[in-house]
């Protein structure tokens, strides 16, 4: 969710400027920017540009040196221009699909082609993020690189573009609708970290018997791996905590959850709350060592390294939880495919996999095969392993990669 609001409460005299382009409305005060607006801050000038195409309001800022504001030497590019990739102009609905790719086409090559090669891009979001396709890794670049290297940079004709833009990109997240609902209609201060009590063992387990909770396990994959509650999803607690729960939560049911270190909680439930999840039954007090001391049901998911992955594979399942884009630039021979966000609702048996046949799954780095693992741990999978460093430790150690 944005945090204006919460920031406009804290600052008292703050005030919240967002775009007026595209015919932008919001239900809350706010003072609207349109392209050529400028503001200066010290030495340096934001210039507004308008840059449609992710949404029709879209912005993005030029900055420039206030005395040479006609010679930018950066640009805050939002979510319109990444690093190898672009905005995707598909989140607001297949009604407004083809409008906005049409903008987004227009924007790279009408304004974006236009700057000099040395001017600095600064996208909103790096790789990994479902706003772009195949994003890389860097946190800036320049204009001329992309230009040289950028694939959505390389197109004239339109069609061609097109089609780009159709092939690659992850499915649309579950919660970006509801967050775009959210923000127009302006988020509510939260003013602190939500607040989840404190449960016992015995009074924890039998919040998770009433089945009215979502059951989150944060903990870093191998303690997860080595003992969790059954039917826990496991969400480590990374950065990356708030998009995967947006997109592997249910927002109509409240969350019961796991911390490793009940010191770290608040920040926990932050970043549950960044993306619109407030509502907790409560966490396990004393964790998974009172748990296991009170002598309550425990799950395991096993772990298996690259090495031993290599030489087991004809006795086990394969599966790939990454993205397309991920899968089809190599992936490990036999595996099969399914992106990790669409078995949020269990696996459908269009794979053809066998609940009764060891699987392991991999992703990119193994923590979204963690989450995947802890899914069909859930859906009565016996035998799984999750692959720890899954395609990185893969290619470390020089094993074939199908392409």
């Amino acid at each position: 969710m944005s945090g204006a609001r919460e920031l406009e409460q804290r600052l008292g005299s703050a005030k919240i400027y967002a775009s007026g382009e595209g015919d932008a409305s919001y239900d809350f005060p706010v003072h609207k920017v349109k392209d050529g607006d400028r503001f200066e801050f010290g030495g340096v000038a934001l210039t507004v540009r308008h840059t449609p195409g992710h949404t029709p309001e879209h912005v993005s800022y030029e900055l420039a040196e206030k005395d040479r504001t006609d010679d930018p030497w950066g640009v805050l590019t939002g979510d319109s221009l990444f690093v190898s990739s672009a905005g995707r102009p598909d989140l607001l609905g297949e009604e407004e699909t083809d409008e906005l790719t049409e903008q987004l086409f227009h924007t790279l090559r009408d304004y974006y082609l236009q700057l000099n090669d040395g001017v600095l891009i600064y996208p909103c979001h790096g790789a990994g993020s479902a706003c772009g396709a195949d994003i890389g890794e860097r946190p800036m670049s320049t204009i001329g690189y992309e230009r040289r290297t950028n694939e959505f940079l390389q197109y004239d004709q339109f069609d061609a573009f097109k089609s780009l833009v159709k092939r690659g990109a992850p499915p649309v997240p579950q919660h970006y609708p509801i967050l775009k609902r959210i923000n127009s209609q302006g988020p509510q201060p939260i003013g602190s970290a939500p607040t989840a009590p404190g449960l016992p063992p015995e009074e924890f387990q039998q919040a998770i018997e009433k089945g009215e909770a979502q059951l989150v396990d944060t903990r870093q994959m191998l303690s997860f791996g080595g003992g969790h509650i059954p039917a826990a999803i496991n969400i480590g607690d990374r950065p990356e905590l708030s998009v995967w729960a947006g997109d592997m939560l249910s927002y109509d049911k409240p969350i019961l959850v796991v911390v490793e270190d009940e010191t770290q909680l608040d920040w926990i439930l932050w970043h549950f709350a960044y993306v619109g999840h407030t509502r907790f039954v409560g966490y396990l007090a004393g964790g998974m060592k009172a748990w296991n001391n009170k002598g309550l049901p425990l799950e395991t998911v096993q772990q298996i390294s690259v090495r031993r992955l290599a030489e087991e594979l004809d006795r086990l399942q394969l599966l790939d939880v990454r993205s397309a884009g991920e899968y089809d630039n190599g992936r490990i021979d036999g595996a099969k495919h399914k992106y990790v966000a669409e078995m949020r609702d269990g696996i459908d048996g269009d794979l053809g996999l066998d609940p009764n046949r060891p699987i392991a799954v991999y992703c990119g780095s193994g923590y979204r095969a963690s989450i995947a693992a802890s899914l069909l741990k859930r859906d009565g999978f016996g035998e799984v392993y999750n692959v720890p460093g899954s395609m990185k430790a893969w290619k470390a150690t020089g094993l074939e990669v199908k392409q």
